[in-house]
């Protein structure tokens, strides 16, 4: 199965009120393990970079000056991310504004149906407990020690890593056969279900004692003092 975990960098919160995407980040999983496979990309956002995105992400106007626009890299991600399941976290909020960006370069918008929300997960995982991926990562002893500022592709990396550990870790099948519950997380069955495979008959093994063992045994129980059994009620 393939998988895109990614992550956006932006001018603001709000598409609609003028605000664009400058960075996103994406990371391939096939069977729930990273390929190797990347895409990264900056956008000039053709506006100034507001004071406050600026000090979440580091990504000034002067450095964002020679990148090249949305449009002009938008087949290329379109390629990549083909028609796979797409994980983000706070999921609405990236999927908003690529297709905002989609939109403007006049090609088609990400159907929704794709999208995999890791803060949804996490409310229901642990409700009640704060679901940001700094707090996450540190639930699940991830390492983050060099984020330093918000970055779309180290973001995915690391949101990568707490997918995998949020539906059931690297061991999740252990050898056993797996199945997908109707949230899409990977399942162990056990033998002995209605949906374990089929497995040969095999006859029970004796596992009756022989009258030498029970002579030791009845030799190793006269030599206990005054065992528990022998204590009146």
């Amino acid at each position: 199965m393939r998988e895109i975990i990614f992550d956006t960098e932006t001018t603001g919160l709000d598409p609609r009120s003028g605000h664009r995407l400058v960075e996103i980040g994406c990371v391939e999983l096939i069977d729930r393990r990273e390929s190797g496979r990347t895409f990264h990309a900056y956008f000039h956002p053709e506006r100034d970079m507001p004071a406050e995105a600026e000090a979440v992400h580091g990504l000034s106007i002067q450095f964002l000056s020679d990148k090249p626009l949305f449009a002009e890299r938008a087949d290329e991600l379109l390629v990549f991310l083909g028609d796979a399941p797409m994980v983000a976290h706070n999921a609405a909020f990236d999927f908003g504004f690529v297709n905002a960006e989609l939109e403007r370069a006049g090609r088609p918008p990400l159907d929704m149906a794709r999208m995999c929300c890791t803060v949804q997960m996490a409310r229901k995982l642990h409700p009640g407990a704060k679901h940001s991926l700094d707090a996450l990562c540190t639930r699940y002893g991830i390492d983050r020690s060099h984020r330093v500022k918000h970055g779309a592709l180290l973001d995915a990396e690391l949101l990568a890593h707490l997918y995998i550990e949020m539906t059931g870790g690297r061991q999740i099948g252990l050898g056993l056969a797996a199945g997908t519950n109707i949230s899409g997380r990977t399942t162990v069955i056990l033998p002995g279900t209605a949906t374990a495979p089929s497995r040969p008959f095999r006859e029970p093994r004796p596992h009756a004692a022989t009258p030498a063992e029970l002579a030791r045994h009845a030799e190793f129980v006269a030599t206990l003092h005054q065992p528990l059994w022998h204590d009146s009620p």
